[in-house]
């Protein structure tokens, strides 16, 4: 499926600057790389093959540099789509401004970072007081400049484009594995094996999730922006130590390698090492086609599934009734006259039990993320009627959900 416009440049770009945890006393720090470079080294079985560039950064300085990053390498165009979409599928309110988020979360949460296309690390050189986190977290940064010396980090992040899920799929090995080896690394200083224990797993998790939620622009992000930039650390790291429990020291290249391909892989690593695919649907037939034109497409999976029924349902029922979710497609259309935009998904399930549950859960979904609804047809099987948003029509057909949302006359 071609694609003009992916749904997470945005969410991407702020993944990949992002580090949650703070930094401080950098010129000390950097005096520990090469002991840590060898750390690492001994743990995945990948040298260092150069040196890693650094250097320190202002807060104003960042945030200049972020607006400038982002201005080169996402079309307002594309801003606006990925908005629109996030919107007409309920996972942001309509007042949600994406881009001035993203760089206020760039700014609030971001201490370090590595930048792949320069090959060079940028620390902030203003807070703290030093200590473990900071040094931990140097760590992280450098498994990512590890991985970028071994698999071209750009080139993977790139590739990754193709595919909504499977991008933030990518964003969750390059992150969760970064993650993982910060443990790693402690456990061999502590005298350990170089591995991560259970409990230090769940301690970490907490952790990450603790701290993020310290931060207000993040405590007050809509459910999705949290769940999208804790995804790849928490459920990466998760991901990454159950390939390493399979694979040991080639889980640090196979999942480069040979990449997964949905945000499912890395909810389930069983998946992963078993290689099951998403089973992209077709979008359902536009009606009036010819009055619209794409403003861009592209794959959701799981972890947009579960955020959506977890924001109007609950995290328990949420959850589970996603991970019955064997792919999901959408496409956002603009009117050619008026520019009112509606949108197109489809989801296909594990069985035809599995779609009609979720679809009478996205009723409630409906009712959740609508001011007013107005239902025409409400079946087992179908849902029709009118929002705020405008005419919408979501029908089961077999496994497959099929929805139209937000049009200016009834749907048929």
């Amino acid at each position: 499926m071609k694609s003009y416009c992916r749904m997470k440049r945005l969410l991407t770009f702020l993944l990949l600057a992002a580090a949650l945890a703070p930094f401080a006393q950098p010129q000390s720090l950097f005096s520990e790389i090469p002991s840590m470079e060898e750390g690492l080294a001994s743990i995945t079985g990948l040298t260092f093959t150069r040196q890693v560039p650094y250097a320190l950064m202002t807060k104003d300085q960042l945030r200049r540099d972020f607006e400038q990053r982002i201005k080169d390498s996402v079309k307002p165009s594309e801003v606006r789509a990925e908005e629109l979409t996030l919107k007409l599928l309920g996972l942001v309110p309509n007042d949600f401004d994406l881009r001035q988020n993203t760089i206020d979360l760039l700014t609030e949460q971001a201490a370090a970072f590595y930048d792949y296309n320069k090959k060079k690390l940028f620390v902030l050189d203003e807070a703290g007081k030093g200590g473990v986190e900071e040094r931990i977290a140097l760590v992280h940064e450098l498994a990512h400049a590890l991985a970028d010396q071994h698999f071209h980090l750009a080139k993977y992040v790139h590739e990754g484009l193709r595919s909504d899920d499977g991008g933030t799929a990518r964003m969750a090995v390059m992150e969760g594995q970064a993650s993982w080896l910060m443990a790693a690394y402690l456990s061999k200083q502590a005298g350990g094996e170089p591995d991560v224990p259970p409990a230090v797993l769940a301690l970490m998790t907490q952790s990450i999730e603790t701290s993020a939620a310290e931060y207000p622009v993040f405590s007050s992000a809509p459910l999705y922006i949290r769940e999208s930039l804790t995804f790849p650390y928490v459920k990466g790291m998760l991901f990454q130590n159950e390939v390493f429990q399979k694979l040991g020291r080639d889980s640090f290249g196979e999942v480069f390698l040979h990449p997964p391909v949905s945000t499912q892989q890395i909810l389930h690593p069983e998946l992963y090492l078993a290689h099951k695919e998403p089973a992209i649907p077709d979008l359902p037939a536009i009606p009036g086609s010819k009055e619209f034109r794409k403003l861009g497409d592209g794959t959701l999976g799981e972890l947009e599934y579960r955020a959506l029924l977890t924001q109007y349902l609950d995290a328990v029922e949420g959850n589970r009734s996603a991970a019955h979710l064997a792919g999901s497609s959408y496409a956002l259309l603009e009117d050619k006259r008026d520019k009112s935009t509606v949108l197109a998904f489809a989801s296909t399930w594990d069985s035809e039990a599995s779609a009609r549950e979720y679809l009478k859960e996205y009723r409630r979904v409906l009712l959740g993320k609508s001011k007013m609804v107005e239902f025409s047809s409400d079946t087992d099987s179908a849902l029709e009627g009118h929002a705020d948003t405008g005419y919408f029509r979501v029908w089961l057909e077999g496994a497959t959900v099929n929805h139209l949302e937000g049009w200016k006359s009834r749907l048929h």
